[in-house]
């Protein structure tokens, strides 16, 4: 007689081929895209993560792409996942966020975020959060409040370089010192720089199994999101006491009629540091190597921000209006963007039975929606895969039809920080370029998974173009 384990292994067993029938005679049913769903439990994730070691930014969908069309089925990362490259399908997706589609992420992200995080959010808290977001990142907002800290704060980390310098590290400085200012109106000093640290150590984690036993990246990046909770929770709770109120983020969460409790605040502080972080500061030291790659481009961007230098003392703050003159910035901004794809895409999760296209994407499936695929297609951009700022100068890439251009993503989760990124950017290149000489200190190639960086983090020799041009007098 068959003992208990092995009756209950059976059931198991057989309970399970039944499901896996079952769901197989489903999918035969709908109008799937073409694809493969690979092997059992692992799909094609092995396949995604082996191709991503080669130099082409996109190896895993433009072979499938070629095999199948720009919309394809695979099975990565536990679940089976409808891929598309396709302009129209992926604005379709953008644009019915909350109604056919919802946010979702690995559990590791979501973990390390936290459940309030505005990446996570759903439904009327995730618009009135991300209102109140864009509130203090428009234009306006830039302009009158921000932009003065935005050029005293580069200006203040760029004094303090020489030599080597790697290019990474020292932009994830800046920006995270940029909006810890923007979110609680601290400037620069230990206590920032401690907090900078451990989310270090908390980024790190995204990407690794959510589970303490097996993974030691992820248990370190637990503990580190503890301390960085603790130490923003201690913020809150001064600021609660006082009676004037900044005009910072977090004086306008405390202000809110919302009423936010502490909890869900330090989740969306946290969320935010780590925005601008990673993403602002990759986008800054791609473009930085972009440019020393491609020096008529370096030249054109130079004599542009010679002549702002030159119209008054080259260490007066930069206005709006020196910002708004900064056209081919503007170019190589659009350019960068496209290049690099910081923001490789976005998964969703179908709601419901959704047709499209021709084809069903079954409930509970998730979908990504890829941006970088779309950018790099020559069918949208002739000659895609070459770093091209001249092609922004007449914007008839960017009216290209279906929307083809979307670095921040679109619809109701339009990344909020879109505009302040542009002006980050544009104020550092400026300051940049008009204060130093430089040349890569050793070769470093792009990786393109899990995110978009450099090997080397961008190692590069800076020299101030005053004492570059010291040496050409003496020689």
């Amino acid at each position: 007689m068959a003992s208990l384990p092995t009756l209950i292994f059976l059931l198991t067993t057989i309970s399970t081929v039944f499901l896996l029938l079952l769901r197989k005679s489903r999918y035969r049913r709908l109008r799937l895209p073409p694809g493969s769903l690979g092997f059992p439990l692992i799909g094609e994730t092995l396949q995604l993560i082996s191709a991503y070691k080669s130099e082409n930014p996109e190896p895993f969908i433009d072979r499938r792409v070629n095999r199948y069309g720009p919309i394809f089925t695979t099975h990565v990362f536990g679940e089976p996942t409808v891929f598309s490259a396709d302009p129209v399908t992926n604005r379709f997706i953008l644009q019915n966020e909350g109604r056919l589609f919802e946010s979702s992420y690995p559990g590791s992200i979501s973990n390390l975020l936290g459940k309030h995080s505005l990446l996570l959010m759903k439904g009327g808290l995730h618009k009135r959060m991300h209102s109140l977001t864009m509130s203090f990142t428009n234009s306006s907002i830039i302009k009158n409040h921000l932009l003065l800290d935005i050029d005293r704060l580069i200006r203040l980390n760029l004094d303090a370089w020489s030599d080597r310098v790697l290019l990474m590290e020292e932009a994830k400085k800046i920006t995270f010192e940029l909006t810890v200012k923007q979110l609680m109106s601290f400037d620069p000093d230990e206590w920032t720089e401690s907090l900078r640290k451990e989310y270090v150590l908390v980024i790190e984690g995204f990407f690794t199994l959510p589970f303490p036993l097996f993974s030691t990246t992820y248990r370190r990046a637990i503990k580190a999101r503890t301390k960085v909770a603790e130490a923003l929770s201690e913020i809150v709770r001064k600021r609660r006491k006082e009676s004037e109120s900044k005009n910072d983020m977090l004086g306008a969460l405390l202000a809110s009629g919302d009423h936010f409790p502490n909890e869900e605040i330090v989740d969306f502080m946290l969320a935010m540091l780590v925005a601008g972080y990673e993403t602002t500061s990759t986008i800054m030291t791609l473009a930085v190597k972009f440019l020393t790659e491609t020096p008529q481009a370096m030249a054109q961007l130079k004599e542009e921000h010679d002549q702002i230098r030159a119209r008054s003392d080259p260490e007066a703050a930069l206005e709006w209006a020196d910002y708004k003159s900064m056209a081919f910035t503007q170019c190589v901004v659009n350019e960068t963007l496209r290049v690099a794809n910081i923001i490789s895409g976005v998964f969703r999760r179908a709601m419901t039975d959704i047709d499209i296209k021709g084809y069903t994407i079954p409930k509970g499936w998730k979908v990504f929606a890829s941006f970088r695929a779309v950018h790099l297609n020559p069918e949208h951009f002739k000659d895609a895969r070459t770093f091209n700022p001249w092609r922004w100068q007449n914007n008839s890439e960017a009216a290209s039809p279906g929307n083809v251009y979307t670095p921040f993503g679109g619809g109701p989760r339009l990344c909020p920080g879109y505009e302040l990124a542009r002006v980050v950017l544009s104020i550092f290149l400026h300051r940049f370029v008009t204060r130093f000489s430089w040349v890569p200190a050793e070769e470093d190639k792009l990786v393109f998974f899990p995110t978009t960086r450099t090997q080397k983090r961008y190692p590069i020799l800076v020299k101030r173009r005053e004492e570059s041009r010291q040496c050409i007098y003496e020689k």
